[in-house]
């Protein structure tokens, strides 16, 4: 089994910055795509950033310019650094990892639970 446990959310003024965290651990032979997502009250689940193996990275255009995505691959970890936070930004955010658990498995998709990001105005 694999576990992603998110953290950084947190309660944070419009214009400020946060920085979110996920440590992948379990039976990991391999880690494909990470990426975060968030989904607000009354909305659809939305992709926020992510990052493949070789580093390419994707980002929404809503916050292209304002976030950052980074992992560490030594360590299993995703970052999604966030500036200049809006209060649009709200929301639970959400990280993603197709992880392979053995060289024969295809990769599969793991969430964690969620971490809460509330900016305000």
């Amino acid at each position: 089994q694999v576990q992603l446990v998110e953290s950084g959310g947190g309660l944070v003024q419009a214009g400020g910055s946060l920085r979110l965290s996920c440590v992948a651990s379990g039976s990991i032979f391999s880690i494909n795509a990470m990426g975060w997502y968030r989904q607000a009250p009354g909305k659809q689940r939305e992709l926020v950033a992510v990052i493949t193996s070789g580093d390419s990275t994707n980002y929404a255009d809503s916050v292209k310019g304002r976030f950052t995505i980074a992992r560490d691959n030594a360590k299993n970890t995703v970052y999604l650094q966030m500036n200049s936070l809006k209060p649009e930004d709200t929301a639970v955010y959400y990280c993603n990892a197709k992880v392979r658990t053995a060289w024969n498995m295809r990769p599969y998709d793991y969430w964690g639970l969620g971490t809460q990001v509330t900016v305000s105005s």
